[in-house]
């Protein structure tokens, strides 16, 4: 409702209605293809922390710093998850500058598409194109890596 009275306040009140369904539906779009990228990294970083089942905990909080040791893990483990995490800082090194700044921000930062696209000092869709492009090239290059989910 906001979105509507900031952008379109100065529309005849006939036109009103429908901008506020287009508004909404794209508000719900965007969430939900948020929620499946987050799902997605969510998803692989789970696979990498400790058996716990705690729906509560963040996975990428589980990742311990380098150098840190962890008492119930395995060395192969710890040496496995170590690998895979500097496999992941790699490939996302290797993105394109716009496509990395745009996937930390969205994803790492946790930002919406509106502050992602002040912070970039582009408009909303590029953002949305650059972390498009970025998951998708992560998720190929990882694949290609060995690297599932």
């Amino acid at each position: 409702m906001l979105r509507l009275t900031e952008r379109y306040g100065d529309r005849p009140a006939a036109e009103l209605p429908l901008l506020f369904q287009r508004i909404l539906q794209n508000a719900i779009r965007d969430w939900f293809r948020r929620q499946k990228v987050r799902n997605l990294w969510v998803t692989l970083f789970s696979a990498l922390a400790p058996g716990k089942d705690d729906d509560d905990q963040d996975p990428l909080e589980t990742l311990q710093a380098a150098g840190e040791s962890n008492a119930h893990d395995s060395p192969g483990d710890q040496l496995e998850q170590t690998q895979i995490l500097e496999i992941i800082e790699q490939e996302i090194r290797r993105l394109p500058g716009r496509q990395r700044e745009a996937f930390l921000l969205r994803y790492w930062e946790e930002l919406d598409v509106a502050e992602t696209a002040r912070a970039m000092g582009c408009s909303e869709g590029s953002v949305k194109t650059h972390c498009s492009r970025a998951s998708h090239a992560l998720a190929t290059a990882l694949k290609a890596r060995g690297i599932t989910l």
